[in-house]
């Protein structure tokens, strides 16, 4: 979850890309410009353990964008096939 708001912060989209599960990964990835990503809170982890196939991260990131503070939080999921992919976010 780390590496990947750090992708984000940096504009590493191949990372992104790389650590998306294939079944859900977009066909372009787009990293908006005007973002300015502050920090990241992780709230909860549920699973993703060493001895974990899934696992989920709740987190909530700041960032500003035109001189205004806003956040996402969201609950992504994960799962471990070579190492962890990002499925999905609600």
């Amino acid at each position: 979850m780390r590496s990947r708001y750090t992708a984000f912060v940096v504009g590493d989209t191949a990372h992104l890309v790389r650590t998306w599960h294939p079944s859900t990964r977009p066909r372009t990835l787009t990293i908006e410009p005007d973002l300015d990503w502050r920090r990241l809170v992780i709230l909860d982890v549920v699973g993703g353990g060493p001895w974990d196939d899934t696992g989920e991260v709740e987190f909530v990131a700041h960032y500003v964008a035109d001189g205004v503070r806003g956040r996402l939080h969201e609950r992504s999921r994960f799962v471990r096939e070579g190492g962890w992919l990002y499925v999905d976010g609600f």
